[in-house]
Formats: structure tokens, sequence, C-alpha cells
């Protein structure tokens, strides 16, 4: 029987979100604060005689923090290559399926049919280890004056069907409240390509699983759905909070029009307050009952060691708290 979890007015299954009961155990830090490791994370131990190949495939989003991990690692175990290929989470499953890849970094859960797939395949399934939390941001250009917007809002922008049940079709930023020479200026979208998770996630949790519009301009990585925004004044783009530069600002988001509205940071990310948070993962093929090969166990023990998720937060995204690395570190035993 599954748990759930209620997120404000959102209804989430456990393994959807890393368990945010946990999330109390770390006092939240004020939205200007940087952004620390959780204290009680336990320092990285190196392990003897680690060595071997390790290759990834998968999420864009994580990309650049699977390059950074996959540095220091080294520098701890010289005799460990590590390759890392970002084309998009759909990736992920097919390279775990055909054995072409050990780590299968996702910024979505895996779909039932991928994971029937794996199932299929190899008799079991796939373990989700949970690495770090995302804001998954909506991005305008820096001089756009708009602040916040609403879910329901962000439906009517990029869906065609508008499921979240919003009267009318948003194609001007006057429709946004926005006046001067802004209030007929047409609102240009820009998005990720359907290998994307974050392009799954947005669908299902800001377009309520409407179909995106045709004038969607898709783009084949995160950071260049933040290079468009930054570029075109009458740009919108949603995009993992790792990539944002000077550019661009971030919306604040409320779950219903008239509500307050929640900008995407670690406070909010932890309080359960913002809307489009999310859990980033690297899914492995963990066979029951054997133990995983040393070089990948001891990846994810530095991963999800304070000097793992220091690199988390130089990379833009936020750490997990203790209580979650223990349960993560469990699910590799």
């Amino acid at each position: 029987m599954k748990t759930y979890f209620v997120v404000k007015s959102m209804v989430l299954p456990l393994a959807a979100v890393v368990t945010w009961g946990a999330l109390s155990l770390f006092p939240a830090q004020a939205a200007d604060e940087p952004i620390a490791v959780d204290p009680a994370i336990k320092a990285y131990v190196k392990t003897d005689g680690i060595a071997g190949a390790l290759s990834s495939v998968g999420s864009d989003t994580l990309n650049n923090m699977m390059t950074l991990w996959a540095e220091a690692f080294r520098k701890i175990y010289p005799n460990v290559t590590v390759q890392v290929e970002g084309k998009g989470s759909s990736t992920a499953p097919p390279a775990l399926i055909q054995g072409s890849a050990q780590l299968g970094p996702m910024s979505r859960m895996m779909k039932k049919e991928e994971i029937e797939k794996f199932e299929k395949k190899c008799g079991y399934k796939p373990t989700a280890i949970a690495v770090a939390l995302d804001s998954l941001a909506v991005y305008v250009n820096k001089d756009n004056p708009l602040n916040e917007i609403s879910v329901h809002k962000l439906d009517a922008l990029f869906s065609k069907n508008r499921k979240g049940g919003y009267d009318d079709d948003i194609t001007r930023w006057g429709q946004l409240g926005l006046t001067g020479e802004w209030k007929n200026m047409p609102i240009n979208l820009y998005g990720r390509n359907s290998a994307s998770g974050t392009y799954g996630y947005f669908k299902e949790h800001a377009l309520f699983k409407g179909d995106y519009k045709d004038s969607v301009k898709e783009q084949p990585g995160s950071a260049a759905v933040i290079n468009s925004v930054s570029t075109d004044k009458a740009g919108v783009g949603y995009s993992g909070v790792g990539y944002i530069t000077s550019d661009v600002k971030m919306l604040a988001v409320a779950v219903k029009e008239g509500e307050k509205a929640y900008a995407p940071n670690y406070a909010t990310v932890l309080s359960g307050d913002y809307p489009l948070s999310r859990s980033l993962y690297v899914y492995i093929a963990k066979e029951p009952n054997k133990p995983l090969s040393p070089v990948v166990k001891d990846f994810f023990k530095f991963v999800l060691s304070s000097e793992g998720q220091k690199i988390v937060v130089k990379d833009g995204f936020m750490p997990l708290t203790a209580e979650m690395v223990a349960e993560q570190l469990k699910a590799l035993e």
C-alpha cells in the first residue's frame, strides 16, 4: 500500500518527493541565506582498492552535477574512469536495460512502462536513489516586470488544453497584468524537448498532464532555455534552479490564482510551499540480495556525503537532509 503526503494542496506519492516528513528535522533557512549542507551528514571516508569504470547516461539537468561528482571522485580514486552523457532523462532507462551504463540520472521518476521494460529484461525493478532537491523554476527576462504567476496561468500559457480550468488562452503579457509597452507584446514560450525529464515533470505538474502548445520552442538543454529567455525580452521558459544567470529572473509561483506565491528557494522546498519542487534521482540496476560493485557503491557514498552534497550546492541545486541521506544509503545495502 502506498503512503501519501499532503504538500499544501498537492497530493504526492511517497516516492515522488523524498520524505517531506524528514525535512522538519533540519531547520529551514531564510530565503536570503546561503544554502548550507546539513551538518549531520557525515564526511566521506576513503575505501581501499576502489578502481574500475563508471558510465552515466541520462538527465541533462543533472549532467553538470554528475560531471562535478565524477571529477571529485576521480581525484580520490585515480584508477577510476567515469563517462557522463546527458541527453535527457528518457535515455537513462534504455541505457540501464542494455547495460551500457551503471548510472541513470533522471530529473523525474521512471514511468510505469519504463519500469515494466526494465523488469521484463532484468527480472527485478530498478532502484531510485535521490541525490538532490530542485525547484523547477519559471524564468523571464531580467527586464520583465512580472514577479509571480499561478500554476493555473502557467497552464493557460503553455498548454493548448487548459486542463487547469483557466478560462482564457494567455498569449500576451497584458493578460498577466503588465501595462505600457508590455501590454500587447506577444509572449514567446521556451521549453525542453520530449526526451527531458523536466519536460515531463512540467507537463504533469504545471499543465495538469495536458499537451504543450505547438508554439513552445523546444530547446536541447536546460542552459539553452535560460539562454533563449536571456536574449528574448518577451520570453518565458522553465528549467531547474541550478541554471539561473544574471540575465534572467525566477517567478514566484502560487498553486491557485489569488493564493500566496512562493519563490523557488531552499526554504520553500523544505516547507513544501513551492508547488514545483522535485527530487533528482540516479537510477541503478541493483539485483535483490546481491551487493553493488564497490566502485558504484562508493560513488554513491561520496555523492551522499558532506563533500558530495556541497557539490550539489556549488552547482546551484539543493542538498538532502541527513535523514534523507540515511534513507538513500539504506537502499544501497
